[in-house]
């Protein structure tokens, strides 16, 4: 399956095939000319697929590096990236030459940053390895790295070359790394695509129902990404929709400290949370709080967190990107299948951090 993300600067494809990480050289041909190619990876993914990878890259005419750091949120900084850019330099990387993050979430974009910023951008391509990475962070362009005051707070806007995703790789995800995954394709079902709610609703809510269905729910996740970032490349828009829960949980993962809470755990609260404040005040529909609650707990997703700290978590999201001066755009779903911004002050956000 192939979807096209046809961004007028920078259009590139989604390849989404089983058992295709091992034809990653051939891929990668397509994209670029023979050049040296710096695989980044964490530790575990490093264990289980860069040697294969590496092999193909160079049987395709690559001269191939890899670069690895200890998995997890909490090498997701800039200190990560000295490292990487100071083993680039000693490679003599230049702006001819490329960089493939084969990770998740974490690698896709701290290995994003990196390339867009050495010297001043080299050639990227994004292979992902988890659940949320292949569903969500690998596709759209949005790179970057944490703070101690806020996920994500430094980082850039740049597109892949290129996105290819191997379903199979799922097998080796332990189940929480998996489940977590789920957090983001529930959203994508509120957000966008009655179909893809509908699927969630018919499969058992098991692991193996997941990896059973995941060629489909990749499809209709990317899918939905790719239609909307076409739209709105940089965020000034319907691209904001992506984020619904995000903004409650970014707050979370933070305050509870890089790494304790999953990203798709913290979404899945941050949509309840959302979702519970906002049907009281009448902004979206009655009982689609349990709903959404229902179909989190079915995949063994948190719909709650503690300790909730309410001038903790407060204070974390005024730092969110989504805030403007003193407001903050919400993205709220009036409707099962559609979403909408929804701007307060950051003084009434503290209203809907209340349990």
């Amino acid at each position: 399956m192939k979807l096209n993300v046809n961004i007028p600067q920078h259009p590139y494809d989604i390849v989404i095939e089983r058992e295709i990480l091992g034809q990653a050289g051939d891929w990668l041909s397509q994209l670029w000319q023979p050049q040296k190619v710096i695989i980044v990876t964490d530790n575990r993914v490093a264990a289980l697929y860069a040697e294969k990878v590496k092999l193909s890259l160079e049987a395709a005419g690559f001269e191939t590096y890899v670069f690895d750091f200890l998995e997890g949120e909490a090498s997701k900084n800039l200190r990560t990236v000295n490292k990487l850019y100071e083993y680039m330099v000693k490679l003599g990387m230049t702006r001819s030459d490329g960089m493939v993050a084969l990770g998740g979430g974490v690698v896709g974009d701290l290995a994003g940053f990196a390339a867009s910023t050495y010297m001043r951008g080299i050639h990227f391509a994004q292979i992902p390895t988890s659940l949320t990475a292949q569903v969500d962070s690998s596709i759209g362009g949005k790179t970057g790295v944490n703070s101690p005051w806020a996920k994500n707070m430094i980082g850039t806007f740049a597109q892949p070359d290129g996105v290819l995703i191997d379903p199979e790789v799922l097998q080796t995800l332990g189940r929480r790394e998996l489940i977590e995954g789920m957090g983001e394709v529930v959203k994508y079902g509120l957000i966008e695509d009655k179909e893809l709610w509908e699927e969630l609703l018919d499969m058992d809510g098991s692991p193996e129902s997941i990896l059973e269905h995941a060629d489909s729910i990749i499809y209709h996740s990317c899918d939905v990404k790719r239609k909307i970032v076409v739209e709105d490349e940089l965020e000034n828009g319907v691209r904001m929709y992506l984020n619904f829960g995000h903004t409650i949980g970014h707050a979370i993962e933070a305050t509870a400290g890089y790494g304790k809470v999953m990203h798709g755990e913290a979404v899945a609260v941050g949509m309840v949370q959302i979702a519970r404040a906002a049907e009281q005040r009448g902004l979206m529909p009655a009982g689609i709080t349990d709903e959404i609650a229902a179909m989190c707990r079915k995949f063994g997703l948190p719909v709650e967190h503690e300790p909730w700290d309410v001038d903790r978590l407060h204070e974390a999201l005024s730092h969110d990107k989504k805030a403007r001066g003193s407001n903050i755009k919400l993205v709220l779903v009036p409707e099962l299948g559609s979403a909408a911004i929804h701007q307060i002050s950051l003084d009434e956000m503290k209203e809907f951090l209340q349990r």
